[in-house]
């Protein structure tokens, strides 16, 4: 089945009507599928040229750590 052009994502019924009701607004998306792909697209593109930091640096990590071992998680 890799040789298809296409594949399936799921998500969450809510959200499939939440971005379907969005998009009934708006033109230039024809259903929930091409406004889902045009989102990703834009997200990849951004990651691949690196305007979007890593959202945490290593020491946030290590004061969430810390904060979540001062509540008892770890």
């Amino acid at each position: 089945m890799k040789d298809s052009k296409y594949t399936t994502i799921s998500i969450p019924r809510p959200l499939h009507d939440r971005i379907e009701k969005m998009i009934l607004k708006k033109e230039g998306f024809k259903s929930v599928s091409d406004y889902a792909t045009y989102v990703l697209r834009e997200v990849v593109a951004m990651h691949e040229s690196k305007d979007v930091p890593d959202p945490f640096t290593s020491e946030d990590l290590e004061q969430i750590k810390e904060r979540l071992k001062a509540l008892g998680y770890l």
